[in-house]
């Protein structure tokens, strides 16, 4: 069984600075806003789900 939860690792697109988000991958295409932990600003984050189960992220700042 196909784990429903990737936890991934994503520099801020503001800060720079790593964080952690976690990934729902029983939803194949998604797009939402996530605060960064730093320095709290949002992320506009789009996640996608390959079939093998792993996830895309690309996050961009909200003036992209």
């Amino acid at each position: 069984m196909i784990n429903s939860l990737d936890v991934k690792k994503i520099p801020c697109p503001y800060c720079g600075e790593m964080i952690e988000i976690v990934v729902d991958c029983s939803v194949a295409e998604q797009d939402y806003i996530e605060d960064c932990q730093v320095c709290c600003r949002p992320i506009n984050l789009a996640v996608s789900v390959n079939s093998d189960g792993s996830s895309n992220v690309c996050a961009r700042s909200d003036d992209e």
